[in-house]
């Protein structure tokens, strides 16, 4: 599955610190070129915060290209000069954004199942673990799409940072492959495009298209859950499960 949706950071943590995926380093979600140094003084920490914030919030109700710098800096109670202190542009605010919600936006994926797992029930709590992430950052998901259609820095980084997870359920399903569990005659990769992509699709209709059509029927969480999750399996051939 690609990654979710994302809530901010621990404040102090390094937003800028490699994640790993079985091993393989993961693509921040944002260019990193686009930031600056963080401030070296509490006041200076805390207006940036404030930015950031005030941002995310702007981002998410405007959109990106309505998004004006001035609504950044009114929302988060600063001259509009001090923007300017701490980014150069509507771009590298968003970077910021992007990179304070990283960690909630992370998602566990189907990662390698133990001899003593059930590989359903691993299934379906990565499933939830995305689809909860999703649903809770919905608002930054539709801005994601929208960004990587005009910015292709941005476009270039959420590709590379979904690969990455896709190939780590290609992973994933090669060992249950090598187990019995999964079907032996579907490509490793393939599938994982496959499956991981209609997650991902599914949670875009469900939490955003959703959401911005006021006559569309809420779509049952735990329905979903299950639903995604009896599609892989069955996919997968999963003993009993196809």
């Amino acid at each position: 599955m690609t990654m979710a949706s994302d809530s901010s950071r621990v404040p102090g943590m390094d937003t800028t610190a490699p994640e790993e995926i079985d091993g393989e380093t993961a693509p921040p979600v944002a260019p990193l070129s686009q930031l600056r140094e963080p401030p070296t003084t509490q006041r200076g920490a805390r207006t940036r915060a404030a930015l950031v914030k005030a941002a995310r919030k702007v981002f998410e109700r405007d959109g990106y290209l309505d998004t004006r710098l001035t609504d950044i800096t009114k929302e988060a109670r600063c001259a509009a000069g001090s923007f300017y202190t701490y980014f150069a542009n509507k771009e590298e605010v968003l970077a910021a954004v992007l990179l304070e919600a990283q960690e909630d936006m992370m998602h566990p994926g189907m990662g390698r199942v133990r001899g003593t797992d059930d590989p359903y029930a691993v299934l379906e709590a990565s499933n939830r673990a995305y689809l909860e992430a999703y649903k809770r950052n919905a608002k930054l998901m539709a801005l994601l799409e929208q960004v990587a259609q005009v910015e292709p820095e941005f476009r270039e980084f959420r590709s590379r940072r979904g690969d990455a997870f896709i190939r780590r359920n290609a992973r994933g399903i090669a060992d249950l492959q090598a187990r019995g569990v999964a079907d032996g005659e579907v490509d490793p990769m393939m599938a994982s495009r496959a499956l991981s992509g209609m997650v991902s699709v599914m949670a875009y209709n469900a939490f955003v298209l959703c959401e911005e059509q006021e006559e569309a029927v809420p779509v049952d969480f735990e329905e979903l859950v299950s639903t995604v999750t009896r599609l892989w399996a069955n996919a997968l051939r999963f003993p009993g499960h196809h």
